[in-house]
């Protein structure tokens, strides 16, 4: 299993008992859609290594109780502090209409309604206060915030992204 192929679950934060049990915080609005896992991928000296959930359970909003098999101990349940858990890719519910992942819409060609093509979708920079599409255009990158009211279509069979933002926000870049 390679990163590419996986999603981001959450990071395990701390020991919940004595008995090896940890709590993954977990970085999703719907909690609830992975209290009942089999086996989750921990990123490990640059490996992803499958564990296997013996029990689970939702502990708090965004906590994740588990017990992992063979993780029996605190010194087991220690080594794995501060890892990273995934899930692949083709466990994520699926997303229509406007909604989307960050990672399914690079690659997208993004057109405005009034200003045409725009260019394509390299990234999105969700370190600042609003989330921005980073997008190319002959070798110059325009950022546009990802704000639901300029988001008029995402489109998968085309592969773009059609937008309506504030009149001059793309020549300020060109």
């Amino acid at each position: 299993m390679k990163k590419e192929d996986c999603f981001y679950l959450g990071k395990i934060v701390k020991k919940y008992s004595f008995k090896g049990e940890l709590l993954i915080k977990l970085d999703t609005d719907q909690p609830e859609l992975y209290e009942h896992l089999d086996a989750v991928f921990i990123e490990l000296n640059n490996s992803f290594i499958p564990f296997f959930i013996e029990s689970s359970q939702l502990h708090r909003s965004n906590l994740l109780r588990v017990q992992f098999e063979d993780v029996t101990s605190e010194a087991d349940a220690d080594a794995l502090i501060k890892s990273e858990v995934y899930l692949p890719l083709d466990l994520l519910p699926k997303l229509e209409g406007n909604k989307f992942y960050f990672h399914e819409i690079i690659g997208f060609k993004m057109e405005d309604k009034n200003y045409g093509t725009v260019g394509t979708i390299v990234g999105v920079n969700d370190t600042t206060a609003q989330a921005l599409f980073e997008v190319e255009n002959n070798g110059k990158q325009i950022l546009i915030p990802m704000n639901d009211e300029f988001i008029l279509e995402v489109n998968r069979d085309k592969k773009t992204v059609t937008v309506d933002t504030p009149e001059g926000l793309i020549d300020l870049y060109l």
